[in-house]
């Protein structure tokens, strides 16, 4: 057994090293999954997006009339600015402004899902769906000693990849389903810090990961069986995954005497979601509403993630070979300044997910009546917030972290 899960292990590995570090936008997670639902920012618990839906909303691959399958991923740029500002009194330190070299990243992505009859429909998929970190490891700054901490050499690294088998059922305009959920995760936080007696201290424990069940849970109803066409509505639940990355947070959070009740535990957020789409010929519109549950989730609740609300909107105009897709996407900053200003030295140091609002374009090409190419791109500009940390003996009160992304998604989808 242990031997399976040993192999089980590095194949996951291999599948996520083109991963490293990605900055997920809502909180730590992605905006949308595959291509065709980033085009429309996100959008897609009511609108189907064939063999990708089976995250969004997997009672949506009841839309899939054989079999198809979806392979590609999605080309993250992320640009993190941290800049330290210097206490009354006190001089900045030397190269106060640092930009994280996590900036260039791969999230895989890979869906398939087929017809069984009338009424039943099955999939298989792998998704890189969540993660965040920075790496500040090369920066430059003179030697640490007491009273020069610079940014600590701060290095994290989140990563989370799903396995979901979709299985759904149809009847007239009714379409429920469900997706268990196999997660793997690896977390990683290491940085640098003199001590009092005036050496340096390497904080980290390496690489954690560790396994963890949910499911996701969706229903949809098509107002066309009832004379209202193309009005459909959808919703859909994500259950928490609990995950436990040994040693990691109590150590890095040790020299600093951060009380964890939940230890090394970082809870993945259960999700509730509802959504409205209407298809009037060429044209569809589709709106999202999800609610994440960031502050009862084990370990972010600790940090003091704030619950996120997140808005997608997005528009589809479609011909006989090709689409076009716009979209908006809103989740307030899950991250907040606290009253404890070691609580917000980690959030804007070590996990900056604070960016908002994102714009999306993407399309669809038919190369043939089988093959089709999705391409989709996602920006989301500069996101400033400064933070205290005054109380804690660092030569800067404050931090200030300016987040912007931008990245592309493809997709290859075959049908048969």
């Amino acid at each position: 057994m242990k031997k399976t899960t040993k192999t089980l292990e590095k194949i996951i590995v291999l599948s996520v090293m083109t991963a490293a570090t990605l900055h997920a936008t809502n909180g730590d997670n992605l905006i949308g999954i595959g291509a065709k639902a980033r085009g429309m920012g996100g959008a897609g618990i009511a609108v189907s997006h064939g063999a990708e839906s089976a995250l969004a909303n997997p009672a949506l691959i009841t839309s899939v009339e054989n079999t198809e399958i979806s392979f590609g991923g999605t080309l993250f740029a992320p640009t993190i600015t941290t800049t330290l500002n210097g206490a009354p009194g006190a001089p900045v330190p030397p190269q106060g402004a640092y930009e994280s070299d996590a900036n260039l990243n791969m999230i895989p992505e890979v869906s398939i899902a087929t017809k069984i009859d009338n009424n039943w429909y099955i999939g298989i998929g792998m998704w890189g769906t969540a993660g965040m970190g920075v790496d500040y490891s090369k920066a430059k700054f003179a030697p640490l000693t007491q009273g020069q901490f610079g940014n600590f050499n701060m290095v994290t690294n989140l990563q989370l990849l799903q396995f979901g088998v979709p299985i759904a059922y149809k009847a007239g305009g009714l379409s429920i389903a469900v997706t268990p959920v196999l997660q793997y995760g690896n977390l990683d936080i290491n940085y640098r810090m003199p001590t009092p007696t005036g050496s340096i201290a390497n904080v980290g424990t390496g690489l954690a990961q560790d396994f963890g069940f949910g499911f996701n849970a969706g229903v949809t109803y098509d107002f066309s069986q009832d004379g209202v066409a193309g009005l459909t509505v959808g919703v859909n639940y994500k259950s928490s995954i609990e995950m436990n990355y040994d040693g990691q947070l109590t150590t890095a959070t040790g020299p600093f005497r951060l009380s964890l009740p939940a230890g090394d535990t970082l809870e993945q957020p259960e999700e509730y979601g509802v959504g409205i789409a209407y298809e009037m010929g060429e044209h569809t519109i589709a709106f999202d509403y999800r609610k994440v549950s960031w502050s009862s989730a084990k370990g972010y609740g600790d940090f003091g993630w704030e619950d996120g609300d997140v808005y997608a909107v997005g528009y589809q105009y479609t011909e006989d070979n090709w689409a076009v897709r716009v979209g908006y996407n809103h989740s307030s900053s899950v991250v907040v300044e606290g009253r404890d200003s070691r609580l917000n030295f980690f959030n804007l140091m070590g996990f900056p997910a604070t960016a908002e609002d994102h714009y999306t374009v993407g399309g669809t090409y038919d190369v043939s009546k089988s093959f089709s190419v999705d391409l989709a791109y996602v920006y989301e500009p500069t996101a400033t917030k400064t933070f205290s940390t005054a109380g804690l003996g660092l030569p800067f009160s404050t931090l200030t972290t300016d987040h912007k992304e931008n990245s592309l998604s493809f997709q290859l989808n075959y049908t048969y």
